[in-house]
């Protein structure tokens, strides 16, 4: 059944936007229809369309259940926000898919992207998008941080923060002890300064490499999420 994103459910539910144009126009949803809701509580939701009118869509709920994709695993993605607006796209979208529950952007040293409320939006609907896809309950909120400091203040709950730099000698620790909450730092397409990887340590960040090959941007952080959703027991 195909899967829409709404803010509230209540016995009769509509759907309006962007979601009913894309039920009605495209997918050519009508009436006697049945498609999940979803509201972001983890739940899912059974409803059958009974009505079509020209700018919503109106659903009566017959069945919730509780959502069986999410990740037991907390983990949190922050990237550094790239020049290229597909790049970014490509980013969240596979951290979604990969079960992520937090992904923030942020703004740093080497940073020569910036961030408004569109792209923000955009970032947020292709989130949408990648949970409905891979069957997600639940959206992910992608956050913006003006600065690194914030971005890595607002993970500082988790019990291991990695810090992704390309200048360290070795990992501070392996990712095989990784158990609980992680939190994932990786830099833009110019990396970190060493004042930045001196305040993530400050902060208790532990320093990882990613080998003696330059990874883009883009290929730093799904790569090492993959390997920390691993190693997390998500993709075994």
């Amino acid at each position: 059944m195909k899967r829409f994103f709404v803010d509230t459910i209540q016995d009769t539910t509509t759907l309006s936007g962007d979601e009913f144009e894309h039920a009605k126009n495209v997918l050519r949803i009508g009436v006697g229809a049945e498609v999940i809701l979803l509201d972001n509580s983890g739940k899912e939701y059974t409803a059958v369309v009974a009505a079509v009118e020209k700018k919503q869509m109106l659903l009566n709920v017959v069945r919730e259940e509780v959502g069986t994709r999410e990740a037991s695993a907390d983990t949190c993605l922050l990237f550094g926000y790239l020049k290229n607006a597909d790049k970014n796209e490509f980013i969240v979208q596979k951290a979604v898919e990969l079960g992520v529950k937090r992904i923030g952007v942020f703004s740093s040293e080497f940073s020569s992207a910036y961030m408004n409320a569109n792209k923000l939006e955009r970032l947020n609907k292709v989130s949408r998008e990648a949970a409905k896809q891979c069957l997600r309950s639940i959206a992910p909120t992608v956050e913006y941080y003006d600065t690194l400091e914030k971005a890595l203040d607002s993970a500082s709950g988790y019990k291991h923060k990695l810090f992704a730099c390309e200048f360290a000698e070795k990992s501070e620790i392996s990712l095989a002890s990784l158990k609980d909450s992680v939190a994932i730092v990786v830099g833009s397409e110019g990396g970190f300064s060493r004042a930045e990887a001196e305040l993530a340590s400050e902060k208790g960040y532990k320093l990882i490499s990613l080998g003696k090959r330059i990874l883009r941007a883009e290929t730093a952080a799904v790569s090492l999420t993959a390997v920390v959703m691993y190693e997390l027991g998500e993709l075994q």
